[in-house]
């Protein structure tokens, strides 16, 4: 399945290592937010403003403990839809 299917509430897994650029606040600067593989729930998507074609992805990824971590805003080339 191609990620520009997914819908609010799917499952999608992280293609690379998720990493905090700084913009995620209450969130320490290059904290770990998946590992390449680790499961996730995309919420929602959007695009950038400046460049309508590109997509971005709001995706929670689970943490050690089973739970939903922040909302992270990926790339379509940072996530997949089929476990890797």
């Amino acid at each position: 399945m191609n990620v520009k299917q997914l819908q609010n509430g799917d499952v999608i897994y992280a293609a690379t290592r998720i990493v905090n650029d700084g913009s995620v606040p209450d969130a320490a600067e290059d904290e770990v937010f998946a590992e390449a593989g680790q499961m996730g729930m995309l919420i929602n998507t959007g695009h950038f403003e400046v460049d309508p074609s590109k997509e971005l992805f709001l995706v929670s990824f689970k943490n050690e403990a089973g739970e939903l971590g922040p909302p992270v805003t990926c790339l379509a080339n940072e996530i997949s839809a089929d476990p890797l």
